[in-house]
């Protein structure tokens, strides 16, 4: 990976603290394509090709984690071929990318549900997961196929199953259930593409999370933007529900 790194017109010297887990949304790939006349596909592709240069700059500041949104359970109501597509694109991305990931240190971890994904990508899928599950870099954890409701139900299902007995129910317990469990909840949530909600992201792990927006799209989201995002991290105060002293 590149260590150079970019700082743009802001000042970097604000970025004394980074988050230990950053979150994405990546939203805007459609829009960005649709302004230059391209197929949405093609903004997709985009935007995965963005990961890695993102991907590096988290290194480079000292992230561990970063959790990227690539594709929600309602996403499968968009057309088809826009989600066969986008089906297409991540096994080609794995196929393309995983060795470059493992040689760099890049663990892989995925938060979904393998239901409903083909055959063919939840091999790929697998097969990047074991491939990668020694390395300590940085863990890139791809929500694939996730949504937060459907990721508490199914944490509550496995709950059920295991006979957990309702006293036993803790915070600790019930993230442990979670597609995350082992991570520790993100300190960060970035939006790009201009809107202001979740949309079924990580909704029980963030619920103290900060939360930052940016107009920019996602494809056109870089090193500059995200130390943007870092420097307005390191200008709030996390309270956590307490009141601080001064």
């Amino acid at each position: 990976m590149n260590d150079e790194v970019s700082t743009g017109g802001d000042d970097v010297s604000e970025i004394t603290a980074v988050p230990y887990h950053l979150g994405i949304i990546m939203d805007g790939n459609g829009r960005w394509a649709q302004a230059r006349g391209l197929p949405r596909i093609a903004g997709h592709q985009a935007g995965v090709d963005n990961i890695k240069r993102i991907l590096e700059h988290c290194v480079r500041r000292g992230v561990k984690v970063l959790t990227v949104y690539a594709f929600s359970t309602e996403n499968w109501k968009r057309p088809q071929e826009e989600v066969s597509g986008l089906m297409r694109l991540l096994g080609l991305t794995i196929q393309r990318q995983l060795k470059e990931l493992n040689k760099n240190g890049v663990r892989i971890l995925h938060s979904g549900r393998m239901e409903g994904i083909n055959p063919h990508l939840q091999k790929q899928i697998r097969n990047a997961l074991e491939v990668t599950k020694d390395n300590d870099r940085i863990v890139l954890n791809v929500a694939f196929n996730y949504g937060g409701r459907a990721e508490i139900i199914d944490a509550v299902r496995h709950m059920m199953q295991d006979r957990v007995e309702p006293d036993a129910v803790t915070e600790d317990l019930f993230s442990s259930y979670l597609y995350t469990g082992g991570i520790p909840d993100p300190d960060l949530i970035i939006r790009t593409g201009g809107e202001w909600r979740l949309s079924n992201f990580l909704i029980w792990q963030a619920a103290y999370a900060e939360y930052y927006t940016t107009p920019t799209y996602w494809p056109e989201f870089d090193e500059v933007e995200l130390d943007k995002a870092f420097i307005e991290y390191n200008h709030r105060e996390r309270r956590f529900g307490r009141v601080l002293q001064k």
